[in-house]
């Protein structure tokens, strides 16, 4: 969709990045790190002044002690620390579960390792994990449940009773959880992240993947990185050393300077971008299109069924072509695809570029 965006001129409000400028201080950081000679190979585990960082933010956000030497592990974005840990603990016939509508970078890691997905359907509106079908999916040969929360592009956050149900379930099984929590930070209406890392049992079968990327507004610097036990990060480090090895040094020591002086960077971002949701929610209020309002993550689904029964393919390709608006439909994120009448819209973007989004939204809800 990115592509035919360029291609066709189309305002892009459907892939996941920003368009606003950085932070400057954060960019002076990553320069003055360079011209500090910073250039050569990080080491491989990543620098030791953003490990301690990233220990200090978990000791605030989740209350969680964490060994900076032993189990945090800098990685080229959350995806490689993804593929990476699956490659880990995956093998030749074993399964994983996956929650659909699901990341696409998740299935194909999985069979690269020889394994299979098993994947969960979450059904609209609500897409809540049903546990009794879960129960019904693990078996002995499951060695990973992948969950993502935030959940991109469900929008919704997993709950204190999710995670238990989940720890009661893997209880007496050899199996792990992969969990993708890269927007931690992004959670809207007064609802707190709660990550497998803060619950006693979760901790120590949990590899959990963040992204520096989502949390400063710089997805193309691919800064990510893994907190596990120090048994699993063991395992883990044996594939990172020869998938990526090194993360970009002078980024690792830029963000580093600039969460010494801004350790509470993260603090404003539910803010920030609940602004952005309602802002667009409001501008698109008596088109007939229905914007559920986003639990977490930067993006925003948009319900369409009131003004078409058009398959999502099909509508956001009219979108392109008629109203010049790329969006993502929902249904490619499920191995079975359903009829769903669901765009993803992307919320990460300056309010000018949200507004125009509506007015043309607006525009052609009129037309149709």
């Amino acid at each position: 969709m990115s592509r035919r965006a360029a291609q066709t001129g189309a305002l892009n409000i459907g892939q996941g990045f920003p368009d606003y400028p950085i932070d400057p201080d954060l960019a002076a950081c990553a320069t003055r790190a360079m011209q500090e000679g910073r250039n050569q190979y990080a080491p491989m585990e990543g620098v030791m002044e953003l490990r301690e960082a990233i220990a200090a933010k978990l000791r605030d956000t989740q209350g969680v002690g964490v060994d900076p030497v032993n189990e945090i592990t800098l990685t080229c974005g959350g995806t490689e620390a993804l593929f990476s840990a699956i490659q880990a603990f995956v093998s030749s016939g074993e399964n994983v579960v996956v929650f659909d509508p699901a990341y696409d970078a998740y299935e194909p890691a999985v069979r690269l390792a020889g394994g299979q997905c098993r994947r969960i359907p979450l059904a609209p509106p609500d897409f809540r994990i049903d546990w009794r079908r879960v129960a019904g999916t693990i078996d002995d040969r499951t060695r990973l449940v992948i969950l993502n929360n935030p959940h991109n592009p469900a929008c919704t956050i997993a709950t204190r009773e999710d995670l238990e149900q989940l720890a009661q379930l893997l209880r007496p099984r050899d199996c792990r959880v992969l969990a993708d929590e890269v927007y931690e930070h992004v959670v809207f209406d007064g609802r707190q992240h709660v990550s497998v890392l803060a619950h006693p049992e979760l901790r120590e079968r949990s590899l959990a993947v963040f992204s520096f990327g989502k949390t400063l507004h710089v997805t193309g610097w691919r800064v990510g990185y893994c907190v596990a036990s120090a048994a699993l990060t063991h395992e883990f480090r044996k594939v990172h050393q020869f998938n990526t090895f090194s993360i970009v040094a002078p980024l690792q020591h830029g963000i580093a300077a600039y969460l010494q002086h801004r350790p509470s960077s993260w603090q404003d971002l539910s803010g920030f971008f609940q602004r952005k949701r309602d802002l667009l929610r409001n501008a698109l209020q008596g088109t007939g299109f229905v914007l559920p309002a986003a639990q977490g993550t930067y993006f925003q689904l948009l319900d369409y069924s009131a003004l078409s029964r058009e398959a999502d393919v099909d509508f956001a390709d009219r979108l392109i072509r008629a109203a010049g608006l790329a969006t993502i439909p929902l249904s490619p994120f499920y191995r079975d695809r359903p009829q769903l009448m669901l765009l993803r819209l992307c919320i990460a973007k300056q309010d000018a570029t949200l507004l125009d989004a509506a007015e043309r939204l607006q525009t052609f809800a009129v037309a149709a």
